[in-house]
């Protein structure tokens, strides 16, 4: 195992036009079929994803930051599946753009061509991490929200008592949130809370909390009865080019490894800042991640 990253030649991403939001239908119909044919998966190679979280609701489309951007490496053979949280004030170099701030490269997408917004960050990653992410899923604050109240709410330890005497609301202002330690249900707007507040410590805590949330959610989602109301959020909420084939064979994997997989953040021990005061990632250290867990 190497500790470096080789990079991909800088070379232009091609584009993709719209795509149709398949994923809900598919879920409903091939679920059944993916716990019959359950050996699918034997057949599957490691696909990594790349997962965003986009900082808009309803109605206010996809030209927004990225609230959060995680990669996902699947290894439906072995169940395994890593979630590996990048930090959304580091910086990568963006195929035709250059370096820039990993939460803003799906807005500069989305402002050059509606749907572009993931297919740049995914280059932006490639180009960086010398990971090319397979596919994508994308979804803005009320699809998160729908998803948790779609599986009834979430059960989540919280680690360590939390005050953030400036959470944002949606109206421009902020307000007080407060979380007291120990094991607590959530619905889907407290779940939101949790997994976003961040004045109480940093980012990277917060990057733990929204993995946190996530490997609840994903714990929630094998329960066969909430299917059809997961069904539904999916189909209001989310934004994928994951196509029949990955739906079959990953969502196995996914919802049964997803909940007790690595975990891991790109903190500050794994940052290095350049002499112009940017935050870049620090590749050897970060390497043996890269090698170990994604292809």
């Amino acid at each position: 195992m190497t500790a470096h990253v080789k990079t991909k030649p800088h070379l232009r991403p091609v584009r993709r036009g719209r795509r149709g939001r398949l994923l809900p239908l598919l879920f409903v119909i091939l679920f059944p079929m993916m716990l019959c044919c359950g050996l699918s998966f034997l057949f599957a190679p490691h696909t990594d994803i790349l997962v965003l979280g986009v900082d808009s609701r309803d109605g206010e489309g996809w030209v927004a930051r990225a609230d959060s951007v995680m990669l996902v490496g699947v290894d439906p053979r072995r169940f395994g599946v890593t979630m590996m949280s990048i930090p959304r004030d580091l910086s990568i170099d963006v195929p035709g753009y250059g370096i820039q701030r990993v939460n803003t490269v799906n807005m500069l997408g989305e402002m050059e061509e509606p749907g572009y917004g993931p297919d740049l960050t995914k280059a932006g990653i490639a180009q960086s991490f010398g990971v090319t992410p397979e596919r994508y899923v994308r979804l803005d604050f009320n699809g998160f929200v729908r998803l948790i109240d779609a599986v009834g709410g979430v059960t989540i330890n919280v680690e360590r008592a939390i005050v953030d005497y400036a959470y944002p609301t949606a109206d421009g202002g902020t307000m007080t949130v407060e979380f007291q330690t120990g094991s607590q249900h959530m619905d889907g707007e407290r779940a939101l809370i949790y997994a976003r507040t961040r004045h109480a410590d940093d980012d990277y805590m917060r990057a733990s909390r929204q993995q946190q949330v996530v490997s609840a959610l994903l714990g929630k989602m094998i329960v066969p009865v909430y299917w059809p109301a997961v069904a539904g959020a999916l189909a209001q909420t989310v934004d994928t080019d994951l196509n029949l084939w990955d739906i079959v064979t990953l969502a196995p994997p996914i919802l049964i490894g997803g909940s007790r997989g690595e975990r891991l953040v790109i903190d500050r021990g794994y940052i290095t800042t350049t002499a112009n005061g940017v935050a870049v990632p620090d590749y050897e250290l970060i390497g043996p991640w890269l090698d170990a867990y994604f292809e």
